[in-house]
């Protein structure tokens, strides 16, 4: 029996963006996906991890096309050596929360470790890019970082198929935030081609919403290493707006954030994909993470009490 486990993750700063080579800056959080594998006498998949509604279902044809791709990966051949593979953990699959890239990263886990194949963390990393393949076609590689290593992590993807850079940005202690769902899926390989397309369409508004972010996304790194977490707070409001510009948040989104803000967030902006799944509030302290996650659920969201940095 082998075991592996992947961590949940939330973008700060650069979902979108990273797709262009512009950094972006991503935390692990305190939920993992957990996998066990087990010999059986034939292929399967037992996916018993928490959802949002209807998201296990839409993703199944896309999870199929993961796992087959961390299998070849791997060499391994479920027609000779047929597995049963059981999901779990305590992280909701959700967009916006690198759900799939959990489940990525603790499959190739519990393989490397059935198999004792004594991979190190940067050939799980490898692997489970892999399979993100299969969700997102071709994903910016921060999820399956995020999910493989924990912690801060400042990431650089390299357009041209070179090396991409991943710094670990250290701060003095996790801090709490919500993560608030719409319940909203959304697919990231169409969105994605959405803003491609609408970049395409007027390079020189693209042009000046990304040098707007690059020189955001520099400060919040040296803010979030000087543990200024207020400044932190209000480059995430303006990296949302800056996402609303192109074309990425939608009226769910844009009401949990105000809902946040309102409440006393430090700041708050959509994470991951957009167009539906995630939304995520800077509330340290479990006072004020309390007092903004009750406010949401009044609302009638579902919310995510956790925090970031996670290790």
């Amino acid at each position: 029996m082998g075991k592996g486990y992947g961590f949940g993750k939330t973008i700060l700063f650069g979902e979108h963006f990273v797709v262009y080579g512009l950094p972006a800056i991503a935390s692990a959080i305190g939920s993992k996906t957990t996998a066990v594998v087990e010999r059986s006498n034939s292929y399967e998949l037992i996916d018993n991890r928490p959802e949002t509604p209807g998201y296990k279902k839409e993703k199944f044809d896309e999870q199929k096309i993961s796992n087959e791709n961390i299998f070849r990966t791997m060499g391994i051949d479920m027609t000779k050596t047929p597995l049963r593979i059981t999901l779990g953990g305590n992280l909701i699959a959700a967009s916006g929360v690198g759900a799939s890239a959990a489940s990525c990263a603790a499959i190739a886990r519990a393989l490397n470790e059935e198999f004792n194949l004594d991979y190190d963390d940067n050939k799980i990393n490898e692997i489970a890019y892999e399979g993100e393949k299969g969700y997102h076609g071709t994903p910016s590689g921060i999820d399956n970082a995020a999910a493989v290593f924990g912690g801060l992590i400042w990431y650089k993807k390299n357009p041209s198929g070179g090396q991409n850079i991943m710094e670990r940005i250290q701060i003095k202690e996790p801090v709490e935030i919500v993560l608030g769902n719409t319940g909203i899926t959304s697919s990231t390989s169409v969105v994605v081609g959405d803003v491609k397309k609408a970049k395409e369409a007027n390079p020189e508004k693209f042009d000046r919403t990304f040098k707007d972010y690059e020189k955001l996304v520099n400060i919040a790194r040296s803010d979030l290493n000087e543990f200024n977490l207020k400044k932190v707070g209000e480059l995430m409001n303006q990296n949302h707006k800056l996402l609303q510009e192109i074309g990425v948040s939608c009226k769910e989104l844009d009401f949990l954030v105000d809902v946040a803000r309102r409440n006393g967030a430090y700041g708050a902006k959509l994470t991951g994909t957009g167009r539906g799944g995630l939304m995520i509030a800077l509330t340290p302290g479990k006072k004020l993470q309390e007092k903004v996650a009750n406010a949401i659920e009044k609302e009638g969201f579902s919310v995510f009490r956790t925090k970031i940095g996670a290790r």
